[in-house]
């Protein structure tokens, strides 16, 4: 009888695991792919894609020698009818001192307004731009501040806010759930899930270690709280996922895609699917990288969107723009700048390289607008017809 008993529970034991579903390639399966043959690797150019018919491209600010030859972050979001942009700068050297915020608005993209400073260089810290939000008739700028002993490297989040886009308010401390500062520097990718809950990432401390971080605040200066996602092994200090951004698929579950410290040079990816609260451990894709910033979301139509430098390795050409019907096989991309269109380095400077740098977006008036800098001298901005895409 012992026996019997024995070899009843074995047999049901196996039943169960046969029947269960396998959580252990679930949680090392990319959420999401993209086709074996999207892009050309031989056609280092333009990876063999087409440049939409409607693409145009526009000049914010060019580098201006001895005062501002680095340029770079550049950030964009509507607001009362007009773009605004933001982007770090200084005399030459990327994270210099006397790096300040300048920003710049614009009634239709093509033509922008002569830059104002929007935050000062500061004595005791470095300050960079965190990107933008806005509730009612209020725009909001994150800050970014960098306290210049803090070991290890990281920081924490200012914001200010403005009812004109021209006045604004003394900075005030980001707060978390529990109206305490945030530790840690934001990423300029704030975006709403479909209950309304604000979502982003937050480089954590102590050192940088990305995490997401979502709100119930419908104004975004308080109430933020981590995600629950396990970071993959890597140094200490910083995480191999960094610079973050996220798009919504079909089931409108939200996939953060991250830049790969680890030198993978593809996108890696989590998924949630409960509104940002717990994520998967992030994975590997087949989607290649230059290990930079990327910008990602969703069309009207729901269509999943995502751009970056797609070159698999440290090249930071050509912007491409790749799309998804569903948010987990992306199969159409399109040519947003090719290498052969970028102009010369004009100055040299500390982590100066060439390329198409930090790709940012937004959908505004029926079209797809990406911010970056070029060869982090020029801010410029290239928009797309979303019927195009």
């Amino acid at each position: 009888m012992k026996y019997w008993t024995i070899s009843l529970a074995f047999l049901l034991s196996i039943l169960l695991t046969a029947c269960a579903p396998s959580t252990t390639v679930e949680k090392n399966r990319a959420p999401f792919s993209i086709s074996d043959s999207l892009f050309d690797k031989s056609q280092t150019d333009n990876l063999g894609l087409q440049k939409p018919k409607s693409a145009s491209h526009h000049l914010v600010f060019k580098a201006e020698a001895g005062t501002a030859q680095y340029n770079h972050g550049a950030v964009l979001f509507p607001f009362k009818n007009e773009l605004f942009i933001q982007w770090q700068s200084s005399q030459k050297d990327e994270d210099a001192p006397e790096t300040k915020i300048l920003y710049s608005r614009s009634i239709d993209g093509n033509t922008w307004s002569e830059p104002q400073t929007l935050v000062v260089a500061r004595k005791d810290a470095l300050v960079t731009n965190g990107g933008w939000w806005s509730y009612g008739n209020t725009l909001i700028a994150f800050i970014n501040v960098w306290p210049t002993n803090m070991q290890p490297k990281g920081g924490y989040v200012e914001y200010i806010t403005s009812e004109d886009g021209i006045h604004w308010s003394q900075p005030a401390h980001l707060l978390d759930h529990q109206s305490k500062p945030v530790d840690g520097v934001i990423e300029q990718d704030l975006k709403t899930l479909p209950n309304g809950r604000i979502l982003t990432a937050i480089h954590h401390q102590p050192g940088l270690i990305a995490k997401p971080f979502y709100t119930d605040d419908k104004t975004g200066l308080r109430g933020w709280t981590q995600g629950i996602m396990e970071n993959l092994p890597h140094q200490p200090g910083i995480s191999r996922e960094l610079e973050p951004s996220w798009f919504l698929t079909k089931k409108s579950q939200p996939v953060m895609v991250f830049r790969d410290q680890g030198s993978s040079f593809t996108v890696l990816a989590a998924r949630s699917n409960d509104n940002g609260k717990t994520w998967s451990t992030p994975t590997a894709t087949n989607m290649p990288d230059s290990r930079a910033k990327q910008s990602a979301g969703n069309l009207p139509n729901g269509n999943a969107f995502l751009i970056n430098n797609p070159s698999g390795n440290k090249n930071r050409a050509p912007l491409t723009i790749t799309l998804s019907k569903d948010g987990e096989l992306f199969d159409r991309a399109f040519l947003l700048r090719a290498e052969s269109e970028l102009p010369p380095m004009l100055y040299q400077g500390k982590y100066k390289r060439t390329g198409y740098s930090y790709p940012k977006s937004i959908v505004w008036n029926d079209r797809v607008w990406t911010s970056y800098a070029v060869n982090k001298e020029d801010i410029e901005v290239t928009s797309v017809e979303i019927g195009d895409l």
